[in-house]
C-alpha cells in the first residue's frame, strides 16, 4: 500500500491487518515506517506486518521498491500530495510534481502488479482518488487534475481485467480529518484570523502536504 504511514492510508492498512491480511507499509521516512509497523504489530500480534521505504518523487527509489515487492494480491494506490495554491501561481514544476507523485505512482505500480494478478486470475487494485477529481477546488486545480486522472486510469485498467477475477476500482473520498487536512484547516483559520486584523493580508498562503 503506497502512502500508508498516516491518514487514510494508515486507516486502510490497519483495517486490513485486523482482517488478517499481510500488510506492507510504505512511507518516505524509515522512522515513520518502522513506527507504524511496530504499532500495528502490537495491536495485531498475529498479523504479518512489514514496511518498505520509498519516496515516490524519486524514480530510483520507486524502481527499488518495485524490484523488492513480493507477491501482491491487493494494491492500494494511496500516496499523494496536495496544497492550496492560486492557479496563476502554480508553476510548470508544480504541475509536473503533482502528476508524477499522484498519478505516475499508480501507473508504475499497476504496470508491474496488474499483469501478474491477471495471470493468476485474482487480485484487487484500488485507487484512492477524491471528490476533488469531480468537483475541482478553485484553489487546488492542479491537485484536482491528478485525482481526475486517477479516475481515468482506473477506468481504463478495469477494462483490461474483463473475464477475470481481478477488479480495479476507484474510491472518491470526501474531506477526511487526517493530519494533513487538520494542518490545512489550521492554516486557513490562521489566515482568516490575520486577515481580520489586517485587511491587506492574505487569507491563505501556499502549503504543501504529503499524505504518507
Amino acid at each position: 500500500m503506497s502512502g500508508s504511514t498516516q491518514g487514510i492510508g494508515f486507516a486502510i492498512a490497519r483495517q486490513l491487518a485486523a482482517e488478517g491480511a499481510s500488510v506492507i507499509i510504505n512511507g518516505r521516512s524509515q522512522q515513520k515506517v518502522d513506527n507504524v509497523v511496530q504499532r500495528l504489530q502490537q495491536e495485531y500480534p498475529n498479523a504479518n506486518i512489514s514496511g518498505m521505504v520509498a519516496d515516490f518523487s524519486i524514480a530510483s527509489e520507486i524502481d527499488t521498491l518495485i524490484a523488492a515487492l513480493p507477491h501482491i494480491d491487493i494494491l492500494i494506490n494511496n500516496v499523494g500530495i496536495f496544497e492550496l495554491k492560486p492557479f496563476e501561481a502554480t508553476s510548470d514544476e508544480d504541475w509536473t510534481r503533482f502528476f508524477e507523485i499522484n498519478v505516475m505512482s499508480g501507473v508504475r505500480l499497476s504496470r508491474v502488479l496488474l499483469p501478474k494478478m491477471i495471470a493468476n486470475n485474482q487480485g484487487r487494485v484500488i485507487f484512492i482518488s477524491s471528490e476533488s477529481g469531480i468537483n475541482i477546488p478553485e484553489n487546488m486545480i492542479h491537485y484536482g487534475m491528478t485525482k481526475t486522472a486517477m479516475i481515468s486510469l482506473s477506468n481504463g485498467l478495469a477494462k483490461l481485467t474483463k473475464g477475470t477475477q481481478v477488479t480495479v476500482n476507484t474510491i472518491l473520498g470526501g474531506p477526511t480529518y487526517s493530519d494533513g487536512v487538520a494542518a490545512t484547516i489550521q492554516q486557513i483559520a490562521s489566515g482568516t484570523h490575520n486577515l481580520s486584523k489586517n485587511i491587506g493580508g492574505t487569507s491563505c498562503g501556499n502549503q504543501l502536504f504529503n499524505i504518507q
